[in-house]
């Protein structure tokens, strides 16, 4: 059993969705692993990760407006605003997504379906350095 950890950063912009996917296939394949998984980890509470539609960009945009009405940023909704008024928002719309996804390694390869990519979410109006974690084993 062979197994790699792996610290991706990715800087954000502010409610925006950012694929990796070619970044975790490049560590795929790299790894020189045949047949394993692969597990990747967002190392924060207002970041979140998707498998998702990686053709048109108006999906993405659709994606982040939907969690938008979800989760508004409205402060008289909110009791948690340490870090201002998209810090509760950032939250809920977290637990509405993921923060780990595992995936299958055939062949040296990601399994995805044709049209599906790895994304990163930002849910905060600022962006910044998120860090996500890959962990492959196989």
């Amino acid at each position: 059993m062979i197994q790699h950890f792996h610290d991706l950063s990715i800087d954000t912009v502010g409610f925006s969705m950012h694929s990796i996917t070619s970044d975790v296939e490049a560590l795929v394949e790299d790894s020189g692993l045949c047949n394993g998984l692969c597990q990747l980890s967002v190392l924060h509470t207002s970041a979140s990760l998707l498998i998702q539609e990686n053709a048109s960009l108006d999906v993405q945009r659709d994606i982040v407006r939907f969690l938008d009405a979800i989760a508004p940023m409205d402060s008289d909704r909110y009791e948690h605003d340490l870090e201002g008024p998209d810090d509760m928002p950032a939250h809920l719309k977290t637990i509405l997504t993921q923060t780990h996804l595992t995936l299958s390694i055939r062949e040296s390869k990601l399994v995805l379906g044709t049209w599906q990519g790895i994304f990163l979410v930002e849910h905060r109006v600022k962006g910044s350095e998120r860090r996500v974690q890959i962990h492959l084993v196989g």
